[in-house]
């Protein structure tokens, strides 16, 4: 392992003035913003959620995903790994998530509730079990997330799942599928052609471009737009708490399923910004600050719509 270098060196720990972190630090949020918001969109569409529900969703995961940043970043005590991460939802629990639509969506943050506190007792007890955690079964992990979110992608480029149960008949037809391409292609061009925060912000650009094309075919509504309230103070229990056993023992499996992503993700952030691999400190002290912004964010009813996705990596 590498020897790391002191805070004032000219090494991985360097303090950045203010000029160089600030723009960096909106660098970062400009490459997570999309992705974070997406996670309760899909999430509100799945339950059957109103626009101010859906809303409210997405103010939430901005909101808890700020606070488990500074968890994940400055920690306390044993948990936080430290790094520069920043906290975002996950995709990984919209297919766990997606067959209680019927129960709603307190079952869920209860489930997911117990999840992040058993993830947090995970980290807690990571440094006789690390050997089972290679990269090998990290990247796998995160490739299998990737693969089951295929349907989810073809559905929403469609038209959208209240359009697929409700409107078949024009699911899939040309303008909606002209708005995904063109979404497509320019986060393609921007990711591949663009430099810093132009590349990093490529998802956000694409949606923009999206949004744009939409709004000149007169696909947009801004009735609730325009009705909406400019803030929101967050709400804890918004939809109650419930029990579910079978949607705790799938919370449970993925705990340990994004805590083998969890790994994955720190070990990425060390190599390709210290180029050495991560400590055991480091590793635990960041899956347990998973569980908690996980445990944290199931309160304001955020579910695994927040943590566990390093954004920046």
């Amino acid at each position: 392992m590498a020897r790391r270098k002191s805070r004032g060196s000219s090494g991985s720990n360097k303090k950045l003035p203010l000029n160089k972190s600030i723009p960096l630090g909106i660098q970062h949020v400009l490459a997570m913003f999309a992705g974070n918001i997406t996670v309760p969109i899909i999430i509100a569409s799945i339950f059957g959620q109103t626009t101010d529900e859906k809303i409210f969703l997405i103010q939430m995961a901005l909101f808890v995903a700020g606070v488990a940043t500074i968890i994940q970043t400055v920690g306390y005590k044993n948990i936080g790994s430290r790094l520069p991460i920043i906290q975002g939802t996950s995709f990984a629990f919209i297919p766990v998530m997606a067959p209680f639509a019927k129960v709603g969506l307190g079952v869920v943050f209860t489930a997911a509730f117990v999840g992040g506190i058993f993830q947090m007792w995970i980290g807690r007890m990571l440094k006789p079990i690390r050997h089972m955690f290679p990269p090998l079964v990290t990247g796998i992990v995160v490739l299998m997330i990737g693969v089951s979110l295929l349907k989810v992608g073809f559905m929403y480029a469609g038209g959208g799942g209240w359009l697929l149960n409700n409107k078949p008949e024009i699911f899939g037809n040309a303008n909606h599928l002209f708005i995904a391409f063109t979404v497509l292609i320019v986060a393609l061009i921007a990711h591949q052609k663009g430099k810093g925060m132009v590349s990093s912000a490529s998802i956000l650009i694409g949606m923009i471009a999206g949004y744009i094309v939409a709004m000149l075919m007169g696909m947009i509504n801004y009735g609730k737009i325009t009705s909406a309230a400019w803030f929101a103070m967050p709400m804890p229990f918004q939809y109650g708490i419930a029990w579910d056993t079978a949607a705790v023992i799938l919370m449970l499996f993925m705990a340990i399923v994004t805590t083998i992503e969890t790994i994955g993700d720190i070990s990425a952030t060390t190599m390709g910004g210290a180029n050495r691999e991560a400590t055991d400190k480091e590793l635990s002290g960041g899956i347990m600050a998973d569980g908690l912004g996980t445990a944290f964010g199931s309160i304001f009813m955020l579910c695994r719509i927040l943590p566990t996705h390093k954004m920046p990596v």
